[in-house]
């Protein structure tokens, strides 16, 4: 029986013809990763490749490493293995990886979501043989509304919290969901204050995007200062002491989870905005379909439930365990 282009071991995805990893969870010689996000881009690996706008993202998150960059739609070839890269649409610098070997052709999405968002490269189906895709967000009760109208009920969440002289605190993922509220937010209401995470890793992306101006919450940032203004923090910052100069405040989220109310009340946040950087339920099928792909490979999110419906409408399709988180996680 012919080994496949790429199987699944203690360490990741593993290409064995190139000996080498796609998003590996260990220590390896060489990987491809996919984007930034922590569980994707972990340290420790001796040589990395990715997509040139992710090599600032991975190198202020994990120092000095030895890392080659690739643009969109270029080849590149290891040990007779011919390897791209072309845009997922999740965070800026993110990709699909494509392998190709005597013909046959597998894609390895990392994590993607199918709406343009005005921030990162669009999302691209790749036509291929085997198509091993996420599905965080794969049940049917996920379905998103377009960013145009998520944008607006935020916009006016805030100019209705500042009319009533509240400060509004939007938490949102420091890469990928802050940058992309941001640059969507209506500076003409008020100024947009950040936690340090966001503060950070924006800068490190004002580079590549054209984002309005931010202005970091430190000690000396007063409540007067912050009144009726937007302050755009990570959810791990929620609870924390530095909230209460914000006083009065209104809490809100922007994440896939908000589909369900039980997640907002468990997160103790006043309102919440149905907003994720994954695929929906539609987008998840209609990138399936796009790329021709005879079989599927469900690694991470509602695989078991995902997988099945695959298979009742003619697809070859399976799971793979992986270390890649259930949920949008934020690392800083």
């Amino acid at each position: 029986m012919q080994e496949p282009l790429l199987a699944f071991n203690q360490n990741g995805i593993y290409c064995a013809k190139a000996d080498v990893y796609l998003d590996p969870w260990r220590k390896v010689d060489k990987a491809i990763i996919s984007h930034g996000h922590a569980d994707h881009s972990r340290w420790g690996n001796k040589k990395y490749i990715t997509h040139h706008d992710n090599i600032p993202i991975m190198k202020h998150r994990l120092g000095e490493i030895d890392v080659m960059g690739k643009a969109y739609g270029e080849s590149f070839t290891i040990n007779n293995v011919k390897f791209s890269l072309h845009p997922a649409g999740h965070v800026i610098g993110s990709s699909q990886i494509r392998v190709e070997h005597q013909g046959e052709v597998w894609v390895f999405t990392g994590d993607y979501k199918d709406e343009a968002d005005g921030v990162c490269t669009p999302y691209e189906p790749v036509k291929c043989h085997t198509f091993i895709t996420e599905c965080t967000f794969g049940l049917p009760a996920f379905k998103w509304k377009p960013q145009a109208e998520v944008m607006t009920d935020i916009n006016e969440w805030w100019q209705n919290n500042k009319a009533d002289g509240r400060t509004s605190v939007l938490f949102g993922y420091s890469l990928g969901k802050a940058q992309r509220l941001l640059k969507h937010l209506d500076t003409n209401i008020g100024d947009i204050y950040t936690h340090g995470a966001i503060e950070n890793m924006t800068n490190v992306l004002r580079t590549l995007v054209d984002f309005p101006e931010t202005k970091l919450i430190t000690r000396e940032t007063t409540k007067k200062e912050l009144s009726g203004n937007l302050v755009l923090a990570p959810p791990s910052a929620h609870g924390g002491t530095w909230i209460r100069k914000m006083v009065p405040y209104v809490t809100a989220s922007a994440s896939g989870w908000m589909t369900f109310r039980g997640a907002r009340r468990r997160r103790a946040i006043d309102k919440g905005f149905v907003m994720s950087d994954h695929c929906d339920w539609d987008g998840l099928l209609n990138s399936i379909k796009a790329t021709e792909c005879e079989k599927v490979i469900c690694t991470h999110g509602y695989t078991d439930i995902f997988s099945r419906y695959l298979r009742e409408i003619g697809y070859d399709a399976r799971t793979e365990a992986t270390q890649y988180e259930n949920e949008e996680t934020d690392i800083d």
